[in-house]
């Protein structure tokens, strides 16, 4: 498996350039998103980025997203609502549109060179939960699953969840990046049990550890990704 982007020991992608995927949730007032549609939601809206062509080759985003990729992979996700939402809308990116939440994610930018669209949005308030516990999972469903022992904000375990399918997505081959794009990057984000997730973080599958920029300590183990593409190796 490749060394994650996540670890907090000095790097040389520390040396690079640095940049942030910014990711906006869409909170209405009236009409908060569920939090686990959210975080799968903002997952898909990654892998969606990662795999459009405008992202890849010669693509018009391609060498942002490389660039970003070369450094940390930093991800930032803030909510908007109403007009904030409309002007939001009207930026180059892509929206995604699960059950219940609504998440645009745009081209990386420099850390210091948001739009002023996107920069004052606020970070607070993706305090949001779930009406009811999730669905179980069918079995052969890509899964993201949460650290119990970590508290985060919604904002920042959707932030995370991207990380870790955006790891999936490294680990895995052409054709089965294909497949998982042409069937809409179905997955799912649970919490995993405490036994279950010690043995998660020692199976070898993607694991995120944390950089700690914001929220949690640096080099917490937030997100590991289980694909049946990498289970099976």
């Amino acid at each position: 498996m490749s060394e994650s982007p996540f670890q907090t020991e000095p790097n040389p992608r520390d040396q690079a350039p640095q940049f942030v995927l910014p990711l906006v949730v869409r909170v209405e007032k009236a009409s908060p998103p569920a939090r686990t549609d959210a975080l799968e939601t903002a997952a898909r809206a990654v892998l969606v980025m990662l795999s459009d062509e405008r992202s890849v080759g010669d693509g018009e985003w391609a060498q942002i997203m490389r660039d970003w990729q070369d450094a940390r992979i930093r991800k930032v996700v803030r909510r908007a609502r109403g007009a904030e939402w409309r002007r939001a809308g009207e930026l180059p990116g892509i929206t995604l549109t699960g059950k219940s939440a609504e998440v645009r994610v745009f081209p990386p930018v420099p850390l210091d060179g948001w739009p002023k669209e996107l920069a004052k949005l606020q970070v607070s308030g993706t305090d949001f939960d779930d009406p009811e516990p999730p669905a179980d999972v069918e079995p052969g469903t890509v899964v993201l699953w949460m650290s119990p022992e970590v508290e985060m904000s919604a904002g920042k375990a959707m932030a995370q969840a991207g990380h870790g399918a955006q790891l999936a997505w490294w680990e895995l081959s052409d054709e089965e990046r294909a497949a998982w794009r042409e069937a809409g990057f179905p997955l799912a984000v649970r919490i995993a049990e405490t036994d279950r997730w010690r043995e998660l973080t020692v199976s070898g599958l993607p694991l995120v550890r944390d950089a700690g920029f914001t929220e949690i300590a640096p080099g917490s183990c937030t997100v590991v990704a289980e694909h049946p593409a990498l289970r099976a190796r």
